[in-house]
C-alpha cells in the first residue's frame, strides 16, 4: 500500500498543467451532459484537443485518434442538440437486443483492430486501448442522440480507462476516470427520470 501511495504522490506531482487544464474542462463536460447542457459540447473540444497531444506523448496512438474523433463529434454533438427540434431532444431507450448484437459486433472489431496494430505498436495493453476507443466511439454517438444506455457503457469503459491511464502513467487523469464512474451513474439517473416522464406508461 505504501509503495501504491508513493507511485500515486510521485506521478501525481509530475502531472503537466495541460493534463490538469484537460481534466478539468473534461469534468465540466460530463457533468452539463448529465444535465443535458448544450455548452458541454464547448468543453468537450477543448478538452480532447488537449488530450490528443497528450496520448500522443505516451505511445496510446487508439486514444490519441479516439480524442480527434471527440473533437469533431463535439462539433456534431453541439450542432444535434442545439439545432435539432425539441421533440427530436428527448431521451431514448434502445432494446435490449440492439444492444446485444452492438456488443458482439464491436467486441470483433476490437479484435481485428487489435491484430492490426500489434505489428504497428508495441504497448503493453495496446488490446485495451482498441476496447476503450472502439466502445467509446459508438458510445459517442449515442450521447449525441440521447440514447439513455450511453451512461451503462460510459460506466464499463471508464472502469476499464482508470486501469490503462494508471498503467501508462497518467495519474491524474486515472483519477479523473474514477470520477467518471460514478458521473456515469448519476447521469444515468437524471436521464432516466426524463426518459420516464415522457413514457409514463413504462415503469
Amino acid at each position: 500500500m505504501e509503495q501504491i501511495a508513493t507511485q500515486f504522490m510521485s506521478q501525481f506531482l509530475q502531472t503537466s498543467v495541460l493534463e490538469w487544464l484537460a481534466v478539468i474542462l473534461a469534468i465540466a463536460y460530463v457533468w452539463l451532459a448529465a444535465r443535458q447542457n448544450v455548452w458541454c459540447w464547448f468543453a468537450a473540444f477543448t478538452s480532447t484537443a488537449l488530450y490528443t497531444w497528450i496520448f500522443w506523448q505516451v505511445s496510446l496512438p487508439f486514444q490519441s485518434a479516439l480524442n480527434v474523433f471527440y473533437m469533431v463529434m463535439a462539433v456534431y454533438g453541439y450542432w444535434q442538440w442545439h439545432h435539432k427540434e425539441s421533440d427530436n431532444g428527448r431521451v431514448v431507450s434502445w432494446p435490449i437486443q440492439v444492444h446485444g448484437v452492438l456488443v458482439l459486433a464491436l467486441g470483433g472489431i476490437v479484435v481485428l483492430l487489435g491484430k492490426l496494430a500489434a505489428t504497428q505498436f508495441n504497448h503493453e495493453h495496446l488490446w485495451l486501448d482498441a476496447a476503450v476507443n472502439v466502445f467509446s466511439v459508438v458510445t459517442t454517438f449515442m450521447v449525441a442522440h440521447k440514447v439513455l444506455q450511453n451512461w451503462v457503457y460510459w460506466f464499463f469503459i471508464n472502469c476499464a480507462a482508470v486501469y490503462l491511464y494508471w498503467q501508462s502513467g497518467l495519474v491524474l487523469s486515472a483519477c479523473l476516470f474514477v470520477g467518471y464512474v460514478g458521473f456515469s451513474l448519476y447521469g444515468y439517473m437524471q436521464w432516466k427520470k426524463e426518459w420516464v416522464s415522457h413514457s409514463p406508461a413504462i415503469s
